[in-house]
C-alpha cells in the first residue's frame, strides 16, 4: 500500500518535477557545453619550433601516429558528409548541368556519343555541387583538427573565417563560370574556322575542372592564414619572395587556363595576385594571434 501511495503521489506531481528535472537538466548541460568552450577558446598550445616538431615526429612515431589518426576521423566526417550533400545535389543536378551548358546555348548543343556518357556526367556534377555544400563543414572538420594547436586569437579567427571558406570558393567558381568561359569559349569552339560540336563529358568535365581548380586556388589566402597560425609560414618570408610567388602564381595560371593565348592568362593571373597580397595581410594577422601577450614588468617599491 505505502508503494502504490508512493507511486500515485509521484504521478500526481509529475507536472511540477517532471519539468524541473528537464530544466535542471538542460541548465546543467548548458553550463558544461559553456565551460568546454570557454577551456577551448582559452586553453594555451605548448610552443614547438618545426624543427622540434619533426625531430620529435622521428624520435617518437607513435605520437605521429596518433594525430594521424585524429585526422583519419575527422577526414572520414567530412568525406561521408560530402557524401550525404551529393545525394541532395542529386535533386536538382539536371537543372545545374542545363545551367553550366548554357555558355554553348545549353543541353541541346551537346552530343552524347557513348551509352554511359550522360551519367558520368551526371554524377561528375553532382559529386562537384556536393563538394561545395560540404565545404563549411569540411572546414569545421580541418579546423577541429588544427585548432589545439592555435591560440586562442587564432581559434577565434579560424572559426569566424568559415563563412569565408565557401564564400572565397564559390567566388572562384563563380569568376571561371562569368568571366573567363565566356573569354575561352568562342576561341576553343571556332579555332582555325572549325565549328565544334562538344560532347557532355569533355564539355563539363573542362567546364567543372576549371571551376573547381579556380575555386581552390581563391581559398590561398585561407590556407596561407591557417599556416601562419601554426607557425608554418611567415608574412615576411611572403613579401620577401613576392617575384618567387608571381613566377610560380604565372605557372599555376598557365596550367589552369584552358587556352594558350595570354589573354585568359592574364584573367587568371591577375585575382591570384591579389589573392595573395591577401594572404599576406591575414599570415600578419594570424602571427599577431600567435605573439603571446606580454604583461608589463611591475614597478619595485623603493
Amino acid at each position: 500500500m505505502k508503494k502504490f501511495l508512493k507511486g500515485f503521489f509521484r504521478v500526481l506531481t509529475a507536472p511540477v518535477w517532471v519539468p524541473w528535472r528537464a530544466i535542471r537538466a538542460l541548465a546543467r548541460g548548458l553550463y558544461r557545453l559553456r565551460m568546454r568552450l570557454v577551456a577551448f577558446f582559452t586553453a594555451e598550445p605548448e610552443e614547438h619550433s618545426f624543427a622540434d616538431i619533426v625531430q620529435r615526429a622521428s624520435e617518437h612515431p607513435q605520437d605521429l601516429w596518433y594525430h594521424l589518426n585524429i585526422f583519419r576521423k575527422h577526414l572520414f566526417r567530412a568525406v561521408l558528409f560530402w557524401l550525404l550533400t551529393t545525394g541532395f545535389s542529386v535533386v536538382f543536378t539536371p537543372r545545374l548541368i542545363d545551367f553550366l551548358a548554357a555558355p554553348i546555348g545549353g543541353i541541346r548543343h551537346l552530343q552524347a556519343i557513348e551509352v554511359t556518357e550522360p551519367i558520368g556526367v551526371f554524377f561528375r556534377v553532382a559529386l562537384l555541387s556536393g563538394f561545395a555544400l560540404a565545404l563549411p563543414y569540411i572546414y569545421w572538420e580541418m579546423y577541429l583538427f588544427v585548432a589545439p594547436g592555435l591560440r586562442p586569437r587564432g581559434r577565434i579567427f579560424g572559426l569566424l573565417a568559415a563563412p569565408l571558406v565557401l564564400a572565397f570558393f564559390v567566388g572562384g567558381m563563380a569568376f571561371a563560370y562569368f568571366v573567363m568561359l565566356p573569354t575561352a569559349l568562342p576561341f576553343l569552339l571556332n579555332f582555325m574556322g572549325i565549328p565544334t560540336l562538344p560532347r557532355p563529358s569533355s564539355y563539363l568535365r573542362f567546364v567543372t575542372n576549371l571551376m573547381f581548380w579556380v575555386g581552390v586556388a581563391f581559398e590561398f589566402p585561407l590556407i596561407i592564414y591557417l599556416l601562419a597560425a601554426l607557425g608554418w609560414v611567415k608574412a615576411r618570408h611572403l613579401l620577401e619572395h613576392w617575384r618567387i610567388a608571381v613566377v610560380i602564381i604565372a605557372v599555376l595560371a598557365a596550367a589552369i587556363t584552358p587556352t594558350v593565348d595570354p589573354v585568359n592568362m592574364l584573367l587568371v593571373m591577375a585575382p591570384m595576385i591579389v589573392l595573395y597580397l591577401l594572404s599576406i595581410g591575414l599570415a600578419r594577422l594570424a602571427e599577431h594571434g600567435r605573439e603571446a601577450p606580454e604583461t608589463p614588468p611591475k614597478e619595485s617599491a623603493v
